[in-house]
């Protein structure tokens, strides 16, 4: 590996890729781009490197793997500005929710649900300042949420049925309001059978947070089209495209489809009624009348539950 995510180089050289990145960008589409220099940073941070899920495969220093990326994430930022001011930029987090299964584990389970936001603090600058984090680097916040993106503290996953399941809508308007910027649901997604209810489940969720005064400016199934598995290899059934054929032609889940289409129509609706609010970025008319979105990427994550 010609360079190691503990360096003091790598920010600086991150930031440099992410300046060409930038320049082609801009040059093959002919305008300012949406931005997510670095996804799921806490997540990350985690996985690779508390639990060595993944690279860079540690254990122990998911605080410090979560510093660097973030002082990453902050020199790609300024260096696309340099490039594109007419940027956007998002930082995609999952959202979660940990709850105590005991009186014991009551402060160590809020302690634990406190870590979502602590990547969008280090970002904007509301902790760790000396990182150079300031509250013009977010435009928008992403919220990637699934079906096992809560669950006791030490143990199982929570099911919507439990009272211990928290609302979508209750979490999205505790994000909007620490943060006053629009959310964009960034991923979201089932598999099998559960793909059609948890889409449901979160447009209804959204339409009741947007509602409620949540600016909301899209929902993004993801991935888009089956995958294999991370760990097995096991055909996953998450997508609105199925695998291709030998032909090429990917077979379109039609109860999906039908789905989002009555979404699409469904928030299009509710855009008509809302207040005007600006779209975070100009001229993106998809993205400011219907918060349904399509994203062409197949890949998975998992919560640590």
């Amino acid at each position: 590996m010609h360079l190691d995510v503990w360096s003091d180089e790598f920010p600086e050289r991150f930031a440099a890729f992410a300046r060409e990145a930038a320049i082609v960008i801009q040059r093959v589409s002919g305008h300012s781009s949406i931005f997510c220099p670095i996804n799921e940073i806490s997540y990350w941070a985690w996985a690779g490197g508390d639990v060595n899920h993944f690279g860079p495969g540690t254990h122990g220093r998911g605080a410090e793997l979560k510093r660097q990326l973030v002082c990453a994430n902050l020199a790609a930022i300024a260096a696309i500005k340099e490039v594109d001011r007419g940027a956007t930029f998002i930082s995609a987090e999952p959202a979660i929710h940990v709850a105590a299964q005991s009186a014991d584990d009551i402060d160590i389970a809020r302690c634990f649900d406190a870590l979502q936001y602590e990547a969008c603090d280090m970002l904007t600058g509301r902790s760790c300042p000396e990182l150079g984090g300031h509250d013009a680097c977010l435009d928008v916040i992403g919220v990637n949420f699934y079906p096992q993106n809560q669950w006791f503290w030490g143990g199982e996953c929570i099911s919507r049925g439990s009272p211990a399941y928290r609302p979508l809508r209750h979490i999205l308007q505790e994000i909007f309001q620490r943060y006053g910027k629009p959310i964009l649901i960034s991923e979201t997604g089932a598999e099998g059978d559960e793909r059609l209810p948890w889409f449901r489940y979160v447009c209804d969720e959204a339409f009741a947070a947007m509602t409620a005064g949540v600016v909301l400016t899209g929902i993004c199934v993801y991935p888009i089209t089956d995958y294999p598995g991370w760990g097995d290899d096991r055909h996953c059934e998450t997508g609105l495209l199925g695998y291709p054929d030998g032909a090429g032609e990917r077979p379109v889940h039609q109860p999906l489809a039908e789905e989002i289409a009555l979404q699409r129509a469904r928030f299009d609706s509710l855009a008509e009624r809302l207040p005007q609010r600006p779209s975070f970025r100009p001229g993106a008319n998809d993205l400011k009348r219907s918060p349904i979105l399509r994203d062409s990427s197949a890949n998975e994550r998992r919560a640590p539950c």
